[in-house]
């Protein structure tokens, strides 16, 4: 049998090989390179908190004019849709009844009077002759009491006057507010009624302009503890600003301020109202007008803010960061958000200052892999908007807490 040889170079190579292998070397062939990654610095920032509410418009003054006698509708004195004065009178109802019933009242009351002084006369006199026993007590005393019961009379006619007076005057129907009149609900000609209320026309103001948003109650409740636990301050209600977003999409050129928040819970719906107040000068608002609203409740002086590149979502719609560790190597972090701002996250939970987050190279990197962190060289951040950005991923919506711009880390995002 003949032995194969090995030729000698193969040897080398192989020893060599295990030698480098040995000394706890890799070959140059199995070297593996770290790939490089942008990493933005958190920091800490003072951001406004905001949150987005719905609502209709609602008129200053909403005055309904209703009819306060019953009568014929002579005629309409003034333009629908156009602007009437207080006192101004709308509608002339039929006055006729009503002058006659004020009349009656003064014959009443002028009859009334004529027996107070005869009565009066005779109570004088029997209260000369019941001291001389010219008459008996029991006359003078009746005629005392005639004397009494004459100046009730007067009294009663004289309060007839007063509301046949009143009512011959409600007989000019007129503006309780100044404002914008609406669609007339009577015609000249048309019986009203007191006893049913009769609507005849609406007045309302429409300068200033109130908005009726609703909260739910638990985005209230954090708010409040927010305050209390000195995370969110505030110089309370009536300084936060409101900006208005119409139906169309445009952003209301008014800034607003918050009224009141009701103090009761709707249990239906688990809400509350929060009103606020806008400058209407141009009538741009009318009542009834579905709105959004951007409150600014207050300011979080110690918000953590991640650029959105460097959040991410699991498929259970989890939102996660990757970080650098302080051994350069990859760690997958689960966070909790409350909103956006701009162009950043805003996180509650999950990390720290001082976190470096992967805002590029995302694709590249992996958990527990090796990395080599440089800062990121993002885009300028646009100016920040009037109206917070709303959250892009659908599975983490804002809950309206807040949201932030991003913090300045190496990268100066």
């Amino acid at each position: 049998m003949r032995l194969k040889r090995i030729p000698y170079r193969l040897i080398s190579v192989t020893a060599l090989a295990m030698l480098a292998a040995a000394c706890g070397e890799k070959p140059p062939a199995a070297a593996q390179h770290a790939p490089e990654v942008g990493v933005v610095t958190l920091e800490t920032a003072a951001v406004p908190v905001s949150t987005e509410l719905t609502g209709r418009t609602s008129a200053f003054f909403d005055a309904q004019v209703r009819a306060r006698v019953n009568g014929i509708v002579l005629r309409r004195e003034f333009t629908e849709g156009g602007t009437v004065k207080a006192g101004q009178r709308l509608y002339k109802i039929d006055p006729a009844p009503y002058i006659a019933q004020l009349n009656s009242a003064k014959a009443s009351y002028a009859k009334a009077h004529a027996n107070l002084v005869s009565t009066t006369a005779q109570a004088e006199r029997y209260k000369v002759l019941v001291a001389s026993n010219a008459v008996s007590r029991q006359d003078y005393d009746n005629a005392v009491a005639s004397q009494g019961q004459a100046a009730a009379e007067v009294a009663q006619a004289k309060a007839s006057i007063d509301t046949a007076q009143i009512d011959l005057g409600y007989t000019d129907v007129i503006s309780p507010v100044t404002g914008q009149a609406g669609i007339s609900q009577v015609t000249p000609g048309a019986y009203v009624q007191a006893a049913q209320a009769t609507l005849m026309v609406t007045v309302q103001q429409l300068d200033p302009m109130y908005v009726d948003l609703t909260q739910s109650s638990l985005d209230g409740l954090k708010l409040r503890r927010q305050i209390q636990e000195g995370r969110l301050s505030t110089d309370g209600p009536n300084a936060a600003k409101v900006t208005l977003i119409l139906e169309d999409g445009r952003v209301y050129s008014e800034q607003g301020k918050l009224q009141f928040s009701d103090v009761t819970v709707d249990q239906s719906t688990g809400s509350v109202t929060v009103r606020a107040i806008f400058e209407n000068k141009d009538r741009v608002l009318l009542p009834g007008m579905f709105v959004r609203a951007h409150i600014e409740e207050g300011v979080n002086p110690n918000a953590l803010v991640v650029p959105v590149q460097g959040v991410t979502h699991d498929q259970k719609g989890t939102a996660q960061a990757m970080v650098v560790d302080s051994d350069n190597k990859v760690a997958l972090r689960p966070i909790v958000t409350s909103g956006t701002y701009g162009q950043n996250w805003v996180v509650d939970s999950g990390l720290k200052p001082g976190d470096r987050v992967i805002v590029e190279g995302i694709d590249k990197a992996r958990p527990g892999m090796p990395v080599k962190a440089v800062p990121a060289h993002l885009p300028a951040a646009p100016a920040t908007p009037a109206v917070p950005a709303a959250p892009a991923a659908p599975a983490e919506p804002a809950s309206g807490a807040g949201a932030g711009k991003a913090a300045s880390g190496a990268a100066g995002a």
